[in-house]
This record gives C-alpha cells, structure tokens and sequence, in this order.
C-alpha cells in the first residue's frame, strides 16, 4: 500500500519569460530557487509558470490543474514596457476556478498602487498627501502645494522608479525635475511644461499621487518585508535615486531577519497597527494579504523623546524579490495555511 503522499499540495510559480525559458525553466537554478526549495520543506509541490501575453492560453491549462499560484510579474517589464493586464485576466479567472492565488489581481489594485498613500494617508504611516483624479485638478492645484516645498508626484502604477519625480521649485515659473528611474536625468524645465508632460499620465483615468518630500531620505530607506501579517524581515538601502549626483550613488540593500534590533519599533507598528489598519481602509480580507510583500519607508521627522517616524513611500505587491533568508520560510508557511484552509472551504461547499 502506498504511504501518504508527502506532497498534498501542488503549486505553480508565475514569472515573466518568454517561451524559450518556459521550456528551459528549472526550479532548482531559477532566480527564485529560494522560493522553491521554501516550499518543498513544508511539503508544497511547486513548479515553475513562465508567462508571458502570447503564452496565456499555454499558462491557462498550467494553473487550472493545481491548487495554488504565486505570482512574480513586474507592473511594467523594465526592458519591454509590457503590462499584465491579460495575466490579471487569467488570474481572476483562474481564481474564480477556485484555485488559490497570491497576489490576487484585486489586491494588487488596492494595496499595489501609490493610490494607497493617500487612502492610508491617516495611518500612524501618512504623510502631506494628495491625489488628482485628472490633468485639469493636477493644474490647478499642484502649483499652489510646490511653493510651500518640494513634491514628489508618482503614477499610479509602476514599478522600477518609472513615473516617480522630485519636483522643485525655482526662481522665476522654473522647476528642477528628477525622475528615479536608473537613467532618469535631472532636467530644469517650466513648471507649464513639466504639467502639460503629464497629461499623459491620467490616461484610462488613473490618478497622479502627490508626497512632500522626505528631507531624511539621505538616511536610508527601509524596507519592511510581510508575510500576510506578520513581519518576515527587513532591508536597509542608502537610496539616491531622487538625490543629486553630489550625493553619491545608491549603496546595496542590506537584508536582516525580522529580529533586528534597529528595527523593532517598525516591527510592532506594522503587525499590531499598520497592517490591520491597512487592511479595514482597503476592504481586504485578512487571509487575503498577499503570501509575501513590503513596505518601504523613509525616515520622517523625529518625535519629542527622539524616536524615528517612518513615511511610507511605496507597498510592493507584484514581484517582491530579493528577500532576506527567513522570508523564504515565511512565505512558505503563509502559503501553506493558505491553501490548507482554501482546500476546507472547497469541501464545505461542496
């Protein structure tokens, strides 16, 4: 007689490739081995799903037949500029098919959008944010907001520092702009024409997010790496993207389990406070918090006894990679809870 299957659960890994790497794809070789091998210690089958627009129909039949998928697909592909929005498609289907997903497409729009610092703008996290739901508001009001100090305006979706820019004023109708793309250029331009560039950016009717800029980012930025609720881990990076050329270039991200000391204040505030509230503002559903995600904070402004306030800047949803190496487990573990429970649910509808 057979012994019971070490595997009850299959899983597949969705990434962005073409159809040459689908057929080459390795699990123990890939950019995610991690990932995978995370997943076999808690028993979880996982296999790789490389995706892209013209393999969706092969990619459909992958997931129909397991239990779960995990989803790394960038926004915006940094080499192409090619959308997800048939992999969304496919997800939501696939989901509906009562298959488990992370992040489901529905998530990703609420928490994976600069929209979110403004509908999370009163969390102990907010900062001075707006948002424009279209060209003729943004011309209106932005003006007003950039005399008081320098703006950092961001699209809704993006991924990579494309659509995120320093704006500030200067003399005369000037402004200095910097984009934080790795190529982004530090131009002067009038404001006139810097605004009639964005136009562009309220297409299909998404939003432009308005921040005031963080004079600490100098500091660092730390990351705050989630698994459903519960903190996996932290990355700390000295992040010059928005900074001038005398500044100096960015240093690598420096990664520590979810332990460190530096960063346990941060900890609290996200499991007990931040997470939660997150969660109510955006109708989401606690087990509904995707697998494995982040937070980046900038350093805000120093409390009266002297303690650090963090500025959320960005929620990652969509491709959260690298990660430190408790986080790998993390996820695993979420993920398999995950699917344990969506098996009950499937047998109690049944």
């Amino acid at each position: 007689m057979a012994g019971p299957d070490p595997h009850p659960f299959k899983v597949a890994v969705v990434s962005r490739q073409d159809a040459q790497a689908r057929a080459d794809a390795r699990p123990e070789t890939g950019r995610l081995a991690a990932i995978f091998q995370a997943l076999e210690r808690q028993g979880i089958a996982a296999e790789p799903a490389a995706w892209s627009e013209d393999l969706t129909a092969e990619v459909r039949d992958q997931l129909l037949r397991v239990d779960g998928v995990l989803v790394w697909v960038d926004p915006i592909a940094a080499t192409s500029g090619e959308r997800r929005g048939a992999l969304d498609d496919l997800l939501r289907e696939v989901a509906d098919a009562g298959v488990f997903v992370s992040t489901h497409p529905d998530v990703t729009a609420k928490m994976g959008v600069k929209g979110v610092l403004y509908r999370t703008r009163e969390l102990g996290w907010g900062s001075d944010t707006w948002l424009y739901e279209s060209d003729v508001a943004f011309r209106t009001e932005f003006p007003q907001r950039l005399a008081s100090g320098a703006r950092v305006l961001k699209q809704n979706r993006g991924n990579g520092g494309i659509g995120v820019w320093k704006v500030e004023a200067l003399e005369g109708t000037n402004v200095r702009v910097k984009e934080a793309r790795r190529d982004g250029e530090l131009r002067t331009l009038p404001l006139e024409t810097f605004m009639i560039e964005r136009t562009a950016d309220f297409a299909g009717g998404e939003p432009l997010i308005d921040q005031a800029f963080q004079p600490r980012h100098l500091e660092g930025m730390v990351r705050c790496y989630m698994s459903g609720g519960e903190v996996a881990g932290f990355g700390h990076q000295l992040v010059r993207a928005l900074a001038a050329p005398e500044d100096g270039p960015t240093e690598p991200r420096v990664y520590t389990g979810p332990d460190d000391p530096r960063f346990q204040r941060l900890r609290t505030l996200m499991a007990r406070e931040w997470t939660p509230g997150l969660a109510q503002r955006l109708d989401i559903a606690p087990d509904a918090l995707p697998v494995i995600w982040d937070a980046d904070f900038l350093l805000g402004p120093r409390t009266p006894a002297g303690d650090d306030t963090y500025v959320l800047c960005e929620i990652n949803v969509s491709s959260v990679f690298p990660v430190p190496d408790e986080a790998p487990d993390a996820l695993a573990k979420t993920t398999l809870r995950r699917l344990a429970d969506a098996r009950t649910r499937r047998r109690t509808e049944a």
